[in-house]
C-alpha cells in the first residue's frame, strides 16, 4: 500500500465519471427501450397473437441463447452491410459504436425482460380477466389499466436485479472502443502505468452501485410480500 498512488485516481477522477456517466446512460436507456419492448414480446406470447407469438418466442430464443459480446460484433458488422443492400449504396453504411450500443442492449434485454412479464402476466389470477370481461372491457384497456399494473408491480424486483446485471454487462461496449467506466480506467491504466489504482477503482464502484441497487432490490420485495399474500 506504501507505492498505491491516491493521487492518481483523483487526477483521474473526471475521466472516470464521464465514463460512469455513460455507463449510466446506456443502462436507463436500455431498461427503458429493454423495457418497452419486452412488454411487447410478452403480450404477444400471451395473448398467442398469429405470427407474431412464434416470431416473439424465436427472437426470446435467439437472444437467450447467444452471449451479448456475439450480439454486439453482429450489429455492428452485419447491419452495416445490410443497410447497404437496402439502400443500393456503394460501400456499407456505418452505424457506429455508440449507436450499436444503445440499441444492441436494449434488443437484448428486451428478450429477458419479456420472460419476466410473461412469468407475471401467468401468475394473475384468472377472475382478474373474468371480471374484466363482465365490465365488457375491451383487451386493451383490460391489459393498459388492469393487469399490466400489477404485473410491473409484482415484478419490479426482478426486473431491477436483472438492471444490475445490465448494469455490469455495460464494460462489454469497451470491445467497441466506447468510453465506458472500464473503458476510461482501462486508457489511464496504460498511459500512467497505474493498473492496480484504476482497476481497484472501478471494482470498488461497481460495488458499491451493485450493492446499493441490491439493498432497493431487497426492499422492494419485502414492500410487494404483504400485496402479494394480500
Amino acid at each position: 500500500m506504501n507505492s498505491f498512488d491516491f493521487g492518481a485516481i483523483e487526477r483521474a477522477a473526471p475521466y472516470l465519471l464521464e465514463g460512469l456517466g455513460f455507463s449510466l446512460r446506456l443502462t436507463v436507456s436500455s431498461f427503458a427501450g429493454g423495457l418497452v419492448l419486452g412488454v411487447g414480446l410478452a403480450l404477444a406470447r400471451h395473448l398467442r397473437v398469429p405470427v407474431l407469438a412464434p416470431l416473439a418466442t424465436a427472437y426470446i430464443t435467439l437472444m437467450r441463447a447467444i452471449p451479448l459480446i456475439m450480439v454486439l460484433f453482429w450489429f455492428f458488422f452485419l447491419v452495416p452491410m445490410l443497410l447497404m443492400w437496402a439502400t443500393g449504396a456503394a460501400r456499407p453504411v456505418p452505424v457506429g459504436p455508440v449507436y450499436t450500443a444503445f440499441i444492441t442492449f436494449a434488443m437484448f434485454e428486451a428478450a429477458y425482460y419479456a420472460e419476466i412479464i410473461r412469468a407475471g402476466l401467468n401468475a394473475v389470477p384468472k377472475g382478474q380477466y373474468e371480471a374484466c370481461r363482465a365490465l365488457s372491457m375491451s383487451t386493451a384497456k383490460t391489459y393498459w389499466l388492469v393487469i399490466l399494473p400489477q404485473v410491473l408491480r409484482s415484478v419490479s424486483p426482478i426486473l431491477l436485479t436483472q438492471t444490475i446485471i445490465l448494469f455490469q454487462d455495460t464494460s462489454l461496449v469497451y470491445v467497441l472502443s466506447i468510453t465506458d467506466m472500464l473503458g476510461a480506467a482501462s486508457k489511464i491504466a496504460q498511459r500512467d502505468a497505474s493498473l492496480v489504482e484504476m482497476y481497484l477503482t472501478i471494482a470498488a464502484t461497481y460495488l458499491l452501485i451493485c450493492v446499493v441497487a441490491s439493498q432497493a432490490v431487497a426492499y422492494l420485495r419485502k414492500r410487494n410480500t404483504p400485496a402479494a399474500h394480500a
